[in-house]
């Protein structure tokens, strides 16, 4: 079991307040190296020209990696799009290195067509990602054609505006569910997701930004003291994931459905239809 520790930090900003990149491939930790080369190598034998670049992001390209505990989240940007691709190599090739590399938990191969990341006019969260939680590993680095964002209402509504939608499909996957590996894919993606949100609630007071998890644990402790417990059994779930599909339900029936309630307080003050955080 993974213990709890005070780990991640808050994304920095610069004097405008703008969420800065703090990804480097110098910051990857040595027993990474080797995964990485062999998930390039795969994306340009199964894409070849199709491929336009590929990004690393999440906790390893921030120097925050935890050595078997910590998933290699990828993105490709394509120049064809997407469901023209042929991509039924992806499934098979995840489980083998899977398999093979246990310094990661997963290996998540994710694909995008440059069109949907240069031409986005409101908050979409993948060019959020490339813009400020990846390292480009490999062709042309498109951050630099990216808007500036803040930690503000926009981002905010990216975490609450599906929330309602995600615990209830997380609880409809539990349910009857026997598949021990699923239970435990579930538990950590739908309490990773309560964490964050718990951010968001609080996000325009705080200004602030991070997809660590502790972090967003401890600032949304600070104003919802009474609810420091739950959030704290949502943060352990995450980390430590429950085989147990009732348990999880049961807790998404109290803290999903008050969070889903609190949720739905902040989407009528702050109408999603009116959020734009872009800046160029």
């Amino acid at each position: 079991m993974t213990i709890i520790k005070n780990m991640g930090r808050l994304c920095p900003t610069d004097t405008n307040g703008y969420i800065l990149n703090d990804t480097s491939i110098n910051k990857i930790q040595p027993e990474f190296f080797e995964v990485i080369k062999i998930v390039i190598e795969k994306y340009q034998k199964n894409l070849g020209a199709d491929l336009h670049s590929i990004y690393i992001r999440g906790s390893v390209p921030r120097g925050l990696g935890i050595k078997g505990v910590s998933d290699l989240d990828t993105i490709a940007i394509t120049n064809k799009n997407t469901i023209e691709l042929d991509l039924k190599w992806v499934d098979k090739t995840e489980r083998d290195l899977n398999e093979k590399f246990k310094c990661i938990n997963g290996v998540e191969f994710s694909f995008f067509h440059i069109e949907e990341i240069l031409e986005t006019t409101t908050f979409s969260i993948i060019p959020f990602m490339i813009k400020t939680h990846s390292v480009c590993v490999l062709g042309e680095d498109l951050k630099v054609y990216l808007p500036n964002y803040r930690a503000d209402r926009a981002l905010g509504n990216h975490h609450l505006v599906n929330l309602k939608n995600q615990v209830e499909q997380a609880k409809k996957d539990l349910d009857g569910n026997m598949d021990m590996e699923d239970i435990l894919d579930c538990c950590s993606w739908i309490m990773k997701i309560i964490v964050r949100a718990g951010l968001a609630l609080v996000i325009e007071e705080e200004n602030r930004y991070t997809r660590d998890l502790y972090p967003a644990y401890k600032i949304f402790s600070r104003y919802y003291p009474d609810k420091e417990s739950m959030m704290k059994q949502a943060l352990t779930c995450a980390i430590n994931p429950v085989g147990n599909a009732n348990e999880i339900i049961d807790i998404l029936d109290k803290a999903g459905n008050w969070l889903i309630s609190e949720t739905e307080k902040w989407l009528e003050v702050y109408n999603p239809k009116k959020i734009s955080n872009l800046e160029i």
